[in-house]
């Protein structure tokens, strides 16, 4: 099959993957579609369980491998939400910051413009343009007969 038409029917980092040349095993790409549809933040133990359930071939360390390749192909996004665990996720085609619940592990995906924009004035407030920026907040859930604190 062409590289066009591989790509075609291809999850989203296989077709990164095949625009970067990179050679694309039948495990890599079993890797690479569960990563793509994951709609978590799963460590690598977690991508492999997931894999090993479409390959029971795929070992432990071609996850870390492959998870490690893709990274450094700027494929993934690596987080620590200090959970002691490294946490992936494909490059986001749009920005988001990340809410994560300290009871549960839960990592909530979030945009906000006032952040944004807040971001911005506060980096040219001290000299420098914003080039990037990573947002992690952390927090409980609300009781729900708690009023919550004003700022």
């Amino acid at each position: 099959m062409s590289q066009q038409g591989e790509a075609a029917k291809a999850s989203r980092i296989e077709q990164l993957c095949i625009q970067k040349g990179l050679k694309m095993t039948e495990q890599r790409r079993v890797i690479a579609r569960v990563l793509s549809e994951a709609i978590d933040h799963p460590d690598v133990e977690e991508v492999y369980n997931r894999a090993a359930q479409i390959d029971s071939r795929i070992s432990l360390a071609t996850v870390y491998r492959t998870v490690r390749l893709f990274e450094s192909e700027d494929l993934l996004e690596r987080h620590d939400f200090g959970d002691g665990r490294a946490r992936y996720e494909r490059i986001p085609e749009k920005h988001h910051d990340h809410l994560i619940d300290l009871t549960t592990g839960k990592v909530i995906e979030f945009t906000n413009a006032e952040i944004e924009k807040l971001q911005r004035t506060v980096a040219e407030s001290l000299g420098y343009r914003l080039v990037d920026h990573r947002l992690e907040l952390y927090g409980v859930p609300i009781e729900r007969d708690e009023e919550p604190k004003a700022l």
